[in-house]
């Protein structure tokens, strides 16, 4: 569930691929990572996710260089004010930014990004894992997942 958001709300219309992607990754799936967002931002597709591990930052860095759609979704409370990288995909209309949480949580902890990752699993129409290490989260999260998953790994 939704509980706030910032952006253009009708992004939640198209169909969306979401990126997962464990916070430990080996440096042999990280160029694919990279050749996998710059795919998606030369398809236009949207993106959905929470771009939080440092591999998700940089698949955003590649995502926001182009003129796709992209929604963020937080393992917290909508932030008071907006990145500055933002305010221009904001501005287009191309930016949705969402969180389960009211502005009360402030910190991300393992229990908000594990609610956050379920609520972009619930959203997307596909979704694809950069990594996953053997036994983590992101593992639990998919085991019970009927949607197509395809892993860049």
């Amino acid at each position: 569930m939704i509980t706030a958001s910032l952006g253009n709300i009708d992004l939640l219309k198209l169909p969306k691929i979401a990126f997962l992607c464990s916070r430990k990754i080996p440096a042999s799936v990280v160029l694919k990572c990279y050749d996998w967002a710059i795919e998606q931002r030369e398809s236009g597709a949207c993106v959905i996710s929470g771009f939080h591990s440092q591999i998700e930052k940089d698949v955003l860095h590649y995502l926001l260089k182009g003129k796709q759609p992209i929604i963020l979704v937080l393992a917290r409370g909508l932030k008071e004010k907006i990145e500055p990288e933002f305010e221009k995909p904001m501005e287009e209309g191309r930016l949705l930014i969402i969180t389960p949480f009211d502005k009360t949580v402030k910190r991300v902890t393992e229990l908000t990004a594990e609610t956050r990752n379920k609520l972009m699993t619930d959203l997307s129409d596909k979704i694809t894992v950069g990594y996953s290490s053997t036994g983590g989260q992101l593992e639990k999260l998919l085991q019970n997942i009927e949607k197509p998953i395809t892993r860049i790994q």
